[in-house]
């Protein structure tokens, strides 16, 4: 067996242009932050509310176009949101009693850099 030296993402210019979780293993903190993004996408009503989201026309929708789509109370949507906030994919402000949101792309964009194999841009596949 190699003693070859693994460079870990995150360390020490290991980070280079854009590299990915095929080209270089992740560190600790690194799979320590990437694991909690992947946890809140693991549900299926944060992902759809990630996609109402990400596809609004104009880049953010209220609380109040989210909501009637689900089967679900306001109270456990607010839930949903918070956890999709916590790990950085989404933010919100408050405009008088209604909260809007929007994607934060660079989380999605981090994402999809970090998933894309070398030599092989998402363009691409097909």
């Amino acid at each position: 067996m190699s003693k070859q030296e693994l460079v870990v993402l995150g360390q020490d210019g290991a980070e280079g242009c854009c590299p990915g979780l095929l080209t270089t293993p992740l560190g600790e903190e690194q799979a320590v932050e990437l694991a909690k993004v992947f946890k809140a996408l693991g549900d299926p009503v944060r992902l759809r509310l990630l996609s109402m989201i990400a596809s609004r026309e104009g880049g953010e929708i209220c609380v109040c176009d989210l909501t009637p789509a689900f089967d679900l109370s306001q109270p456990t949507i607010s839930h949903h949101l918070k956890l999709l906030r916590q790990a950085g994919l989404i933010d919100c402000e408050r405009r008088g009693t209604w909260v809007y949101y929007w994607l934060l792309p660079e989380t999605t964009d981090k994402l999809a850099g970090l998933l894309t194999r070398p030599g092989h841009p998402a363009e691409a596949s097909s």
